[in-house]
C-alpha cells in the first residue's frame, strides 16, 4: 500500500513525491536512533491515509457538534476502550494531536495563570511543557525545577520533597524526555500529597514500555497522566490523556475540546485505535522487551567503547553520551553521525555549560532499530560506529556507511511488508 500511495503522489506532484521517496529511502538507510522516534506498522500507517480525515467531528462520541458522525463515533469509542484497557484507567481522552497539546489541557483542567508549578529542569531531562521559559508552560505558570543529584545523576527525590513543601506547588509534574532511569511514582504520590498538589506524569516516552510491562506504571498513584502514541507505543504522531478520577476527566475534555482544539483528526484516531490494538497483543510485550534489552546491550557497548553515560547506563529505551571528553559538543557529533547514515540528536546533560544549541551530550534510543529485528548482538557494532565517528571521522566515513548500509539491509524497515521503492 505504501508503494501505491507513493506512486500515487509521485505522478499527480512530482516535486512532493520525490521528497516523499527520498525520505522513505533515507529511513530505510539509516540507522535511526533518535528516541522519540520510531516506524509505526503498515496498517497504522494506511488507517491516516482514509476518508476518515474528511470528517468535522468537533465535542465526543454522541454529543457532537456535527452530524453524520455515526461512524467516527465509532471509531473513537474503539480507541478509547483500547487505551483504557491498555493502561488501566477509567477515563481517557485520544483527541489531543500532540503531546504538547495534552500537557497544555492538562495545565488548562488543573491550575490557573499565575500558579506554582514543579518540573523537572530541562538540563536534567525534563520537557520544554515542564516549566522551559520559552514555553507556555514558563511563560504563564510560576515554574519551581527540580533536578537530579549532581554526583549519580539520579532523579533527586529528596530535593523534589524540600522543593514541595516550601513552595506548595498546585501542581507536580513527573515524567521526562530524557532520563535514562526508571522513575519512583509511589513515592512522588507521596510527595505531592504532603504538599497537597497535583500529581501529573507525563509518559510520552516511555507509554510503550509500561504497556508492554517493562517499566512501572503511574496509573494507581497519578492524578493524570498524558502521553504521545509515536514514540516508544509505536502508533502515529499524536497524545492522550488518562485519569482515574471522573470530576479530572470532565475537566480534561472540557480543556481539550473547546479549550485547546477543535475538531479532532479522526484518522489519527482511527490509527491510534489500531496502535492500541497492536500493544494489547502478546507480542508487543517481547518486543518492548527487546527495546529495554537492546538500551541495554547499546549502553554497556558505549561504555565498553570508553564513553561516559549519565547516570552510568540505562533502565530504558535511551541513553545520554557525554561527548565532550572526546573534544566535541553533541551538534558537533550530531552532524558526524548525520554523514554516516545514523541519526541521533544533540541534548543537553545535567551540569551542561554548553548552549541548548550545541548541548555536551547525544541522546540515543532503541525503539526503532528494534523495530527493524535488531537484538543484542548488534549493538556492539553500533557502538563501534559512533565512537569511530567521535574519533577518527575522516578515516573512517566510508568504512561506517558501509557497515550502516550493510546492517540496514539486513534488518529493512518496510521492505519487508512488500515494500519496494
Amino acid at each position: 500500500m505504501l508503494n501505491d500511495i507513493m506512486r500515487l503522489v509521485t505522478e499527480y506532484d512530482g516535486e512532493i513525491g520525490e521528497s516523499i521517496l527520498a525520505e522513505y529511502n533515507r529511513q530505510e538507510r539509516n540507522l535511526e536512533l533518535i528516541a522519540s522516534e520510531n516506524a509505526p506498522s503498515v496498517p497504522v500507517l494506511a488507517a491516516m491515509a482514509t476518508v476518515l480525515n474528511n470528517k468535522y467531528a468537533e465535542g465526543y462520541p454522541n454529543a457532537r457538534h456535527y452530524g453524520g458522525c455515526e461512524n467516527v463515533d465509532v471509531v473513537e469509542s474503539v480507541a478509547l476502550s483500547r487505551v483504557k484497557a491498555l493502561f488501566g484507567a477509567k477515563y481517557a481522552n485520544v483527541q489531543p494531536h500532540s503531546g504538547s497539546q495534552a500537557n497544555f489541557s492538562v495545565y488548562q483542567a488543573l491550575v490557573r495563570p499565575g500558579d506554582t508549578v514543579m518540573g523537572m529542569r530541562l538540563t536534567a531531562g525534563g520537557h520544554l511543557t515542564h516549566g522551559v521559559t520559552t514555553n507556555f508552560s514558563g511563560a504563564n505558570y510560576n515554574i519551581v525545577r527540580y533536578g537530579v543529584d549532581p554526583v549519580t545523576q539520579l532523579l533527586d527525590y529528596d530535593q523534589v520533597r524540600e522543593l514541595a513543601l516550601r513552595h506548595h506547588p498546585k501542581m507536580i509534574i513527573a515524567g521526562a524526555s530524557a532520563y535514562p532511569r526508571l522513575i519512583d511514582f509511589a513515592l512522588l504520590r507521596e510527595i505531592a500529597d504532603e504538599a497537597r498538589a497535583y500529581l501529573m506524569v507525563d509518559i510520552a516516552h516511555i507509554a510503550g514500555l509500561i504497556a508492554g510491562g517493562v517499566h512501572p506504571s503511574p496509573m494507581p498513584y497519578a492524578d493524570v497522566v498524558s502521553g504521545t502514541t509515536h514514540k516508544s507505543l509505536r502508533g502515529p504522531r499524536g497524545g492522550f490523556l488518562l485519569t482515574n478520577n471522573a470530576e479530572i476527566a470532565a475537566k480534561l475534555d472540557s480543556a481539550v475540546f473547546p479549550g485547546a482544539q477543535g475538531g479532532p483528526l479522526m484518522h489519527v484516531i482511527a490509527a491510534k485505535a489500531i496502535a492500541f490494538k497492536e500493544a494489547l497483543e502478546p507480542e508487543f510485550k517481547l518486543y518492548q522487551q527487546q527495546v529495554v534489552n537492546n538500551a541495554k546491550a547499546l549502553a554497556d557497548a558505549m561504555l565498553a567503547e570508553g564513553f561516559k553515560l549519565v547516570s552510568g547506563g540505562t533502565d530504558n529505551h535511551l541513553m545520554l553520551a557525554d561527548v565532550r571528553p572526546f573534544g566535541l559538543t553533541g551538534l558537533d557529533l550530531e552532524k558526524r553521525l548525520d554523514e554516516v547514515f545514523i541519526t541521533a540528536n544533540h541534548n543537553s546533560i545535567p551540569g551542561d555549560s554548553l548552549k541548548s544549541g550545541e548541548s555536551g551530550g547525544i541522546r540515543l534510543g532503541t525503539p526503532t532499530i528494534t523495530t527493524r529485528g535488531m537484538k543484542e548482538a548488534q549493538m556492539p557494532l553500533i557502538a563501534k560506529f559512533i565512537k569511530l565517528a567521535a574519533t577518527k571521522f575522516d578515516s573512517a566515513q566510508h568504512l561506517i556507511r558501509d557497515g550502516v548500509r550493510t546492517l540496514c539491509l539486513e534488518y529493512p524497515l518496510y521492505r519487508a511488508d512488500g515494500i519496494d521503492a
